[in-house]
């Protein structure tokens, strides 16, 4: 009996040693999601508005403004209670954040930015841009039926011609259709890699090498591409010229160009502005020269902003 009960109780002594050692070797596992072989680009963490007011001066636009301040152009017309096509003047006070501390209203960022060609499906989307909307002469009417190479073509191109985004400047009169100069010559777009990124299809804005990556912190965020004086500055992407001047400090002559509610790309440091506010631009298309405005040698500065903020254009470019 006292021989049964020692081996009872060596068995039970040997598997709970089993036991205890397999717990201690026991490991827990990391399932690791797949890795995805397409780009991935962070989205920047919204900055909060800097606070106080900003004087509207000559030349300004609601877009240059906001820029300049680091804000979304939608939510400063929403603080201010300015509707499309924000027009502005000089003198006037802007507040640059949402009064008492609450946040801009959503409906602002919902808002059609960039005017396009309507489509026989979405007539609300025709009638939500109609305030952008410039009254076309009937003598430019009268050309653009002239040239279309067929009916059926004319007649979708037609809302095109009337949806034109406005982009009214401080201290400038008003567009109308008797005193509209006609746009610059459209420069032909030179052929080009893109990629497609943030619903824009996005191509390098000049020839030169990198000179300068993307710091996040720097006061002017961007990067740099190298030339010389002269050398063509094309738009990254289709867009809107909503503005072209040199009224920011540490960008020289600047021009600003809109692709959608959310991007919005600059050029900085240019010899030679060759676009206007409220121009349409496609890829490739030069719509400047490249100088050292602002700068201490020849060269490109070029940001993409989304909703206000910079982001890498690094992770938007095509390879080279």
């Amino acid at each position: 009996m006292l021989t049964a009960m020692n081996g009872y109780l060596r068995s039970l002594i040997l598997t709970s040693a089993i036991l205890l050692a397999a717990c201690g070797t026991q490991r827990s596992v990391v399932v690791e999601p797949a890795a995805s072989n397409s780009p991935r680009v962070v989205a920047p963490a919204a900055r909060p508005a800097p606070g106080g007011t900003y004087t509207v001066a000559k030349g300004d636009t609601l877009y240059s403004i906001a820029f300049r301040n680091g804000v979304d152009f939608r939510d400063l017309a929403s603080w201010n209670h300015i509707d499309s096509p924000y027009t502005i003047w000089p003198g006037q006070q802007l507040q640059l954040g949402p009064a008492n501390g609450k946040s801009p209203v959503a409906a602002a960022h919902t808002a059609p930015v960039v005017a396009t060609a309507a489509k026989p499906s979405a007539p609300a989307h025709a009638t939500a841009t109609a305030p952008e909307t410039p009254q076309s002469s009937p003598a430019a009417a009268a050309a653009s039926s002239a040239t279309a190479p067929a009916p059926a073509h004319s007649a979708a191109l037609a809302p095109a011609a009337s949806t034109t985004p406005v982009v009214p400047v401080a201290g400038a009169a008003a567009a109308t259709a008797s005193n509209t100069p006609p746009p610059a010559p459209a420069t032909p777009a030179a052929p080009g890699a893109t990629r497609s990124n943030g619903g824009v299809s996005w191509r390098w804005p000049a020839d030169g090498s990198l000179i300068k990556r993307f710091q996040s912190g720097d006061a002017i965020p961007g990067i740099e591409i190298a030339g010389k004086t002269g050398d063509p500055v094309r738009a990254a992407a289709d867009g809107v010229v909503v503005y072209s001047g040199n009224g920011l400090v540490g960008y020289g002559e600047l021009v600003i160009v809109k692709h959608n509610d959310s991007y919005l790309s600059a050029y900085g440091h240019n010899s030679k502005r060759l676009v206007k506010e409220g121009q349409r631009v496609t890829a490739g298309q030069q719509i400047a020269e490249m100088g050292s405005t602002g700068a201490s040698r020849d060269e490109l500065q070029f940001q993409i902003r989304k909703d206000g903020n910079p982001v890498d254009p690094m992770g938007y470019l095509p390879s080279r």
